[in-house]
């Protein structure tokens, strides 16, 4: 028993040793869970911060490139063309969408799920703005390609009105050319005055005194246009005043396109061989002393002209 006691009191040291060991473990391995924590809380604060700042950041850019396409939109539709219905449709479409994917982005913190949603909305809606632009800006070069063809028709149209006028004039000129041409003329003209016996015998006479008549003979000049049969003829006489001599029975014809008085009426039938015709024309007042003219129209021009004097 004697020889235990003096190992008693080492076991016991021996075993405060121990415990002191094991509580410094123990507190080394509270101490390093500590600051492991700390660290780790750490970086999760620091995680949140960076991913706010990245939503933020993707929403700012998102909101960009809405504000882009309204931009792009609003250019294709800034011209005066006119849109088909189905552009028109898909333009109120894209502006729907556009406003809705605003109203999502004004609501602030979206998640990152709506975020990645709303990128991939805005990627298509990118596609279908620029496949609109690109159609609009094909209906603008329609549009061109239509205005041009259309100023090229005026164009064309005003040519050929200009051609059509002129044409027409030139048929009117050549109309009025045949018209004259085919007009019968005299070749000679001569006229005598003439008294008339009780008998009824026609003595020619140059004093105007004994004058009750006078007869024009005139011959007609051959011509391939005239028209063949009967050409009215119109006498003015003009006596040596300068006043035209008229009757009760004195009318007017058109002349040149215009209308004249004359003294006497007739007729004569053309058969374009130079034959010589005659009109007489009785003077229902008396014949004055001087020269008389008389002037010979048909077909509406003057057919020829001649005098005569009394004494």
């Amino acid at each position: 028993m004697d020889n235990q006691n003096p190992q008693t009191p080492a076991k016991k040291s021996n075993l405060v040793y121990f415990l002191i060991v094991v509580v410094l473990a123990l507190l080394g391995t509270n101490a390093y869970l500590y600051f492991q924590k700390n660290k780790s809380e750490e970086r999760l604060i620091t995680q949140s911060v960076d991913d706010n700042k990245v939503l933020v950041s993707t929403q700012t850019r998102l909101k960009s490139s809405l504000d882009s396409l309204t931009t792009q939109l609003d250019s294709a539709n800034s011209g005066k063309h006119r849109i088909s219905q189905a552009l028109q449709a898909k333009d109120e479409q894209l502006k729907a969408k556009i406003t809705e994917l605003r109203k999502a982005l004004a609501k602030g913190h979206l998640t990152v799920a709506q975020l990645n949603s709303a990128k991939e909305d805005i990627k298509q809606l990118r596609y279908f703005v620029t496949k609109y632009t690109a159609d609009i800006e094909e209906l603008k070069q329609q549009n061109a390609s239509l205005t041009t063809e259309r100023d090229t028709l005026k164009t064309n149209l005003a040519t050929v009105n200009q051609k059509a006028t002129t044409l027409q004039q030139q048929n009117q000129d050549l109309s009025t050319k045949v018209k004259t041409a085919a007009a019968i003329k005299t070749s000679t003209v001569a006229i005598t005055a003439y008294k008339i016996k009780k008998s009824g015998k026609e003595v020619d006479v140059t004093r105007a005194s004994t004058a009750k008549k006078i007869k024009i003979n005139f011959t007609v000049t051959t011509n391939e246009l005239a028209e063949k049969g009967f050409h009215d003829i119109y006498l003015r006489v003009i006596d040596p005043t300068g006043n035209l001599v008229t009757t009760p029975e004195s009318n007017t014809f058109n002349i040149n396109g215009q209308d004249m008085q004359y003294t006497y009426k007739s007729a004569i039938d053309f058969k374009n061989d130079g034959s010589g015709y005659a009109i007489d024309w009785v003077n229902p007042a008396e014949f004055q002393k001087g020269t008389y003219s008389v002037v010979l129209y048909a077909d509406g021009y003057q057919m020829g002209k001649s005098s005569f004097s009394l004494r």
